[in-house]
């Protein structure tokens, strides 16, 4: 609007960029994470990391030829970006783990969790005080997951630890991600995070049998190693120029995503009960995402001197 300046107008021109960046970096994502899904059955995870690592390394020094040089590689917050490795890593052997069990949409389903164990924590965690409203969004999320989980009958999945494991650890890495992105850069993240990756399956080596590569996967771990470095760069972007309450919502994007990929790649449609549970987290994690973003609107000065503001500020 005319006569907007200074964080006002810096908002409303990086919110439409936010969003595009989450919806399409949770597209792309997910297509990697289906090409994942059909490189699980041949290679151990471990192997698996490494090598998509080394492919994603082109492109992140594409990307510092681009942007700048090897300064833009410098790293301001150390143990920042030591927190957010532990969390990709842990999330990454986690979530794979997951994927050689269950189908596509399942297993990004239950990652969906992440912002109801992050709420679920706060208490803990951050010391927050977590309202009767959040509390029972969670519990409710939770019934979901039980629905996916059916227990008692013959279709139970115990499989889906893997994937509730990994939504712990991708909540806390954005939770990471928010705090560093105000003084790393987004090349930096994405290098610090696929190195940390990289060596974390390179350790694997000695403890679990590797398989010789074959010269048809090439493609595919070339395909995905460009893929997450796109993802991840647009994900880090999203967040660098978004409140993590905007971006967060758009993840549940996947879900369409992962169901046609599942479907094309592996014949995989959600049955009756997985849609149900499916729908019952993302309704409880968008109210939980709704109700944090209310507390923090009541909680902002009215002078426009609040956390948000100080993000947006040049």
């Amino acid at each position: 609007m005319v006569g907007e300046t200074g964080p006002d107008l810096m908002r409303r021109t990086e919110v439409a960029p936010a969003i595009v960046c989450r919806l399409v970096g949770a597209a792309v994502l997910t297509l990697n994470d289906g090409l994942i899904k059909l490189l699980a059955g041949t290679y151990p995870t471990g192997e698996l990391l490494f090598i998509r690592g080394i492919f994603v390394w082109p492109w992140i020094l594409l990307f510092v030829m681009r942007r700048g040089g090897l300064a833009i590689l410098r790293i301001h917050n150390i143990k920042g970006q030591a927190l957010r490795g532990c969390c990709v890593i842990a999330g990454a052997f986690l979530f794979i783990t997951g994927l050689r069990h269950l189908a596509l949409a399942d297993a990004i389903a239950i990652a969906f969790t992440g912002p109801l164990f992050i709420t679920a924590m706060a208490p803990l965690v951050l010391g927050e005080n977590v309202g009767w409203r959040r509390w029972l969004a969670v519990l409710v999320g939770f019934a979901g997951v039980l629905f996916m989980l059916r227990p008692g009958s013959d279709a139970l999945q115990w499989a889906i630890v893997f994937p509730l494991g990994a939504a712990i650890c991708g909540g806390l890495r954005d939770l990471v991600t928010r705090r560093i992105a105000g003084t790393e850069t987004t090349v930096a993240v994405l290098a610090v995070t696929t190195t940390a990756v990289l060596l974390a399956g390179l350790a694997t080596a000695p403890f679990v049998d590797w398989v010789q590569l074959r010269p048809a996967d090439i493609a595919t771990f070339a395909t995905s190693g460009a893929l997450i470095a796109v993802a991840h760069s647009l994900m880090i972007e999203a967040f660098r120029r978004g409140e993590a309450t905007l971006v967060a919502p758009f993840k549940y994007s996947s879900l369409i995503w992962a169901t046609m990929i599942g479907y094309l790649m592996f014949g995989d449609l959600p049955d009756t009960w997985t849609l149900v549970g499916a729908v019952v987290i993302v309704v409880a994690g968008l109210y939980v995402l709704h109700r944090e973003t209310r507390l923090k609107r009541r909680q902002q000065p009215v002078t426009g001197t609040g956390p948000s503001s100080r993000f947006w500020s040049p």
